[in-house]
C-alpha cells in the first residue's frame, strides 16, 4: 500500500483512497469496523475532511482533528484529539481516560457500536473545534 513519505496529511482524495485500501487490506472484523465508523463519521459531519497522517493513520478533521482511527490486533481505536472536553453521556470513551486532553474508544471484535452516540461525539468535536 502506498503511504505518504512524511508526517504531513495526504490530500483528502488521496487520503480517502488510502483509507479504502487500509479497510480492504485488513480484510477482517477490523476492516468492517473501520468502514462502519468511517461511514458514521462522514454522515455525522458532511464537512469532515479525511486525512492520512503519521505514515498510516486515518484521521478525520473539521477545523482541526476530530479523531483518528487506528487498527491494532485486538481493537480499532478511535482517539478524539479533544475528547476530555466533550460530553459523553452514553459512556463511549473507554480508553486513554487518564490524560487531560485525549479520550479514546476501543472497539473489540463483536462489540456493538452505538451509532447515534458516536455521531453526537463527532458533532460535538466539530463544534468544539469551530468554537476556538
Amino acid at each position: 500500500m502506498k503511504k505518504t513519505a512524511d508526517s504531513q496529511a495526504a490530500p483528502s482524495a488521496a487520503a480517502s483512497q488510502l483509507i479504502d485500501e487500509r479497510i480492504q487490506e485488513l480484510g477482517d472484523w477490523r476492516g468492517e469496523t473501520l468502514a462502519k465508523v468511517r461511514k458514521l463519521i462522514l454522515e455525522a459531519d458532511p464537512e469532515v475532511v479525511e486525512e492520512w497522517k503519521w505514515r498510516g493513520v486515518p484521521t478525520w478533521s473539521h477545523a482541526g482533528i476530530l479523531c483518528t482511527g487506528e487498527t491494532y490486533k485486538s481493537a480499532v481505536k478511535l482517539t478524539f484529539a479533544k475528547g476530555a472536553s466533550l460530553p459523553d453521556p452514553k459512556g463511549l470513551f473507554n480508553a486513554s481516560l487518564d490524560g487531560n486532553t485525549r479520550r479514546a474508544i476501543d472497539i473489540h471484535e463483536g462489540d456493538k457500536i452505538d451509532g447515534k452516540a458516536l455521531q453526537a461525539l463527532i458533532r460535538a468535536a466539530a463544534a468544539l473545534n469551530l468554537s476556538k
